[in-house]
C-alpha cells in the first residue's frame, strides 16, 4: 500500500470507526420496526414526555450495555458492529466493527481485512488494522487517535466528534427526542421478544449539535456549515423503551448530499461488565506519528479537509 493510502485509510478509519462507537451507544437506524418487531396489545396511559424523562434517567443511570448495530452512510460505507459500551464516567469498551459496503470496505481490503477491533477508553480510541497496514508501520497492528487529536481534524466538526466521544450514552437519543418538541407515542410493540413502547420524532441536526454537546459559538457555526455542505438537515428518530424504562432499540435516518445515512441499535445486558484497556505501546503507532512522517500535523488544512492524493 502506497504511503497516502495509508493516510487516506487511517484518516477514514478514525471518523468512521469513531462514528461507529458514537453511532451505537447514541441513536439508532433507519426505517420502521423491523422484521422482529410486532404490535403488542395493551396501552399506557403516561404521557411521552413523562414516559422519556423516565427512560432518560434510567438509561443513563445503567451505565453500560451490550450494543448491536448496523449503520450506513450513503455511498461511503455500511458496517455492523458489536460489543459491550460503558458511559458511566465517558464512552469505553470494545467493539467488532465489520464493513459491509461502500468505499470504506474497499479501504478496509487495502489494509487486510474487512473487519476491525475498537477500543475506546477515556482520552483515545485505539482501531486495530489488518496484516498489510502492519506492514507499513513496523510490525504495528494498533492505531491510537488522541480526541485532542481527533478534535483538531476538521474544524468543528472534529471538536464535535470529540465532544460526543467522550459524553455519549444511549440516553442521547432519549434527550435528543425531548429536546425536539416533536415526540409521540408511536404504539405498543414487541421487539426480539420484549414488550416496548414505541416514540418518535423529527430532530433539526444543528439544534442537535448545540443540545447535545459542549461546543462554543465558533464551533457549532463552522459544524452548522459543514452540516450544509453535507446535505444534513433533519433527522428521523425512532426509540422503543422496555417496561424497566431502558432503551430496547434505537432508530435514526437522515439525508446526505451522497445518499440516505441511517442506523439501527439493540441495547441488552444492560449493566454488563465492561473493561476495555489499551493494546501494547509495542503494537501501537499514533495517528498524529503516521501524519508527522508525511509533513502533516493535526489541524493543517490537508488533514481538516480530509482530502487524500492518490499517487505517491
Amino acid at each position: 500500500m502506497k504511503s497516502t493510502s495509508v493516510r487516506r485509510v487511517t484518516l477514514s478509519i478514525a471518523l468512521v470507526s469513531a462514528l461507529a462507537g458514537v453511532a451505537a451507544c447514541s441513536s439508532g437506524s433507519s426505517g420502521g420496526s423491523g422484521k422482529d418487531d410486532k404490535a403488542a396489545q395493551g396501552t399506557t396511559h403516561v404521557s411521552p414526555i413523562a414516559a422519556l424523562q423516565s427512560a432518560e434517567k434510567s438509561t443513563d443511570g445503567a451505565d453500560s450495555a451490550r450494543i448491536e448495530s448496523t449503520t450506513s452512510l450513503g455511498t461511503l460505507m455500511s458496517m455492523k458492529s458489536d460489543g459491550s459500551m460503558g458511559w458511566g464516567g465517558g464512552l469505553t469498551g470494545d467493539m467488532t466493527i465489520t464493513y459491509t459496503g461502500g468505499t470504506m470496505a474497499e479501504a478496509m481490503r487495502k489494509t487486510g481485512s474487512t473487519s476491525m477491533q475498537a477500543r475506546y477508553l477515556s482520552d483515545a480510541y485505539y482501531a486495530k488494522m489488518g496484516q498489510a497496514f502492519a506492514e507499513q508501520t513496523g510490525g504495528k497492528h494498533w492505531i491510537k487517535y488522541a480526541y485532542d487529536d481527533l478534535a483538531k481534524l476538521a474544524g468543528g466538526s472534529g471538536a464535535f466528534l470529540k465532544d460526543q466521544m467522550q459524553n455519549s450514552s444511549p440516553n442521547q437519543s432519549v434527550k435528543l427526542l425531548l429536546a425536539s418538541g416533536d415526540v409521540k407515542k408511536v404504539g405498543d410493540e414487541t421487539v426480539r421478544g420484549e414488550k416496548t413502547t414505541h416514540y418518535a420524532g423529527t430532530v433539526n441536526v444543528s439544534d442537535l449539535a448545540a443540545k447535545s454537546s459542549h461546543l462554543t459559538a465558533s464551533q457549532l457555526a463552522d459544524l452548522k456549515k459543514q452540516f450544509t455542505q453535507a446535505g444534513i438537515t433533519t433527522e428521523d428518530v425512532d426509540i422503543w423503551v422496555n417496561g424497566k424504562d431502558l432503551l430496547v432499540k434505537a432508530v435514526s435516518k437522515g439525508e446526505l448530499s451522497s445518499g440516505t445515512m441511517s442506523s439501527t441499535t439493540y441495547y441488552s445486558d444492560y449493566g454488563v461488565k465492561v473493561a476495555a484497556v489499551a493494546p501494547p505501546a509495542s503494537d501501537t503507532t499514533d495517528f498524529k506519528d503516521l501524519l508527522k512522517t508525511q509533513g502533516l500535523t493535526p489541524g493543517s488544512g490537508d488533514t481538516s479537509s480530509g482530502s487524500s492524493d492518490t499517487t505517491s
